[in-house]
């Protein structure tokens, strides 16, 4: 059977480069999706196609990242504040957030820094907190910094990283195309994004977020384990959890299908961008 999602540009997409860069595709409600730590604007193609048939899909790169411009230092109130940036560049009021990873942290900060901007929150293998497990920030970071130190390139690395997270489902050309987007990383912005990873802590503010959330964990992640995302769903006001069986940090590309799927039910019940929603559902 052909590969639907294809590691190539989605037909009718637009590539918007500037300070902030972005890529989109179709019309509708805004959704924004704001990768992970290893990820770019390219890194969406499954979610592009698979949901601009219903929505106005805008995958960014961050600051730093891709084409867009770094902003220094880097914080997660700088990115909150770029988020909103992209929205005013993209003439969006108010849009749902679907964050990967880090990306998740980002749309947190920013429901909790702007939540007037934000109508539903989609997380996926994200946590509320850095080092829930007692991970130890200064060599978590040096670990991830060991590389570049090295001379070594985001592209040099991308591959061996990329499936180090993922379960066993990832579909090869998928993993190319999330290869390719690690490589269009710039080594100064992922240095940069390691050295700001390790601040994330919002555990004590998650009950100050109002905007219906799906948290979506995978049951083989290691980076990020089920047990961080419920931690995540139990302190948010309205949030469900949905755990991937054998799907691992990756789940927007290991099972984009299913991921989609659960995307799209989840941001079709707020429609008119409503606040609206179930509590919990597992």
């Amino acid at each position: 059977m052909p590969n639907p999602f294809p590691g190539r540009v989605v037909a009718g997409a637009v590539d918007v480069d500037g300070p902030l860069a972005w890529r989109e595709a179709g019309d509708g409600e805004p959704v924004v999706f704001l990768h992970g730590l290893g990820g770019s604007r390219t890194s969406w193609e499954p979610q592009l196609a698979g949901l601009s048939d219903a929505f106005r899909c805008i995958a960014w790169d961050m600051p730093g990242y891709g084409a867009s411009a770094p902003v220094a230092p880097l914080t997660f109130a700088a990115i909150a504040d770029s988020v909103v940036r992209l929205l005013d560049n993209a003439l969006v009021d108010r849009a749902h957030l679907v964050g990967e990873s880090f990306g998740g942290m980002h749309a947190l900060h920013t429901a909790l820094r702007h939540p007037q901007r934000v109508a539903r929150l989609v997380l996926a293998n994200t946590s509320p907190a850095f080092g829930l497990d007692g991970t130890d920030p200064a060599a978590w970071s040096a670990a991830r910094l060991a590389p570049l130190d090295a001379g070594l390139t985001p592209a040099d690395i991308a591959e061996q990283v990329l499936t180090s997270v993922a379960g066993p489902s990832l579909d090869a050309e998928i993993l190319a195309m999330r290869v390719a987007g690690f490589a269009r990383i710039p080594s100064a912005g992922l240095r940069a994004a390691v050295e700001c990873l390790p601040a994330h802590d919002v555990r004590e503010r998650l009950g100050a977020i109002a905007s219906p959330a799906l948290v979506v964990a995978g049951g083989l992640d290691t980076e990020t384990p089920a047990a961080y995302s419920r931690v995540l769903a139990e302190g948010l006001q309205n949030a469900e959890l949905i755990v991937l069986d054998g799907v691992g940090h990756l789940a927007v590309s290991e099972v984009p299908h299913t991921f989609n799927r659960l995307v799209r039910d989840f941001l079709s019940r707020g429609r008119g961008l409503g606040s609206s929603g179930p509590r919990w559902a597992i």
